[in-house]
């Protein structure tokens, strides 16, 4: 499991629960694992009780499973929560992005062009997944902030755990410039006000990810271990 600094005026709980998220997606610690709150307890250096507190909030976002009478095990990735993430991200956001390229504010279309900036900078950097998976994230959540849906965002975000495992997973072992490019794309149609290709580019972004999945996961056995319900 990968340490960091705790950050200014962090509780010990955010910082195990931000410490204990980015392994879990990152598949530092893989699915299938076993967690044990007095270890957590003795390498984050906080008590058991808020270590407890977390876990349950892992649960509730579905990282985590509790087994009676077997222990706390780093869930596996639901191909069946996946396909409904991808359905429910393609269905939203291709109806988000029409109105942003109706109409976004002026003030979110330069954060949206810092973003990429940001992302350009750091896609060559060592070890920069965890982190280009965020400026991703926050990305889309740009374009849902800038047509006032930020709040159905936030419920994609909560039901969408598995399906960002296996996005953060793919992007670990992927070209990320094409998704910077993909992001270029959003940004110019939305400078000019252009809803020509709109489902393509959707399609392109969100589903045609999917197809490059299982080709991954027929190539790497441990992959295979990772996931429950893929048929």
């Amino acid at each position: 499991m990968k340490l960091y600094e705790k950050k200014h005026k962090e509780t010990g709980k955010d910082y195990a629960y931000r410490v204990l998220k980015d392994n879990i997606m990152s598949i530092e610690l893989k699915p299938g694992d076993l967690l044990s709150e007095s270890d957590l307890s003795q390498k984050l250096n906080i008590s058991r009780t808020p270590i407890r507190e977390v876990l349950m909030r892992l649960k509730s976002e579905h990282l985590i499973e509790v087994k009676p009478q077997s222990g706390t095990y780093i869930s596996l990735m639901d191909w069946n929560l996946i396909e409904e993430a991808v359905f429910m991200r393609y269905t939203l956001e291709k109806e988000v992005l029409r109105e942003a390229c109706i109409n976004f504010p002026e003030n979110l279309l330069i954060e949206l062009e810092k973003n990429i900036f940001a992302q350009s900078l750091i896609i060559n950097q060592e070890d920069n997944d965890i982190e280009f998976h965020k400026l991703d994230k926050e990305f889309h959540k740009l374009l849902f902030l800038g047509t006032n849906k930020v709040h159905i965002w936030d419920s994609i975000t909560s039901l969408s755990t598995h399906y960002n495992r296996m996005r953060l997973l793919s992007e670990m072992n992927s070209n990320k410039q094409q998704i910077v490019e993909q992001h270029k794309v959003y940004l110019e149609m939305i400078k000019n006000k252009s809803l020509e290709d709109l489902d393509k580019v959707i399609e392109c972004h969100i589903k045609s990810p999917v197809k490059d999945w299982d080709l991954m996961i027929e190539e790497r056995e441990d992959l295979k271990s990772y996931i429950k319900n893929k048929k």
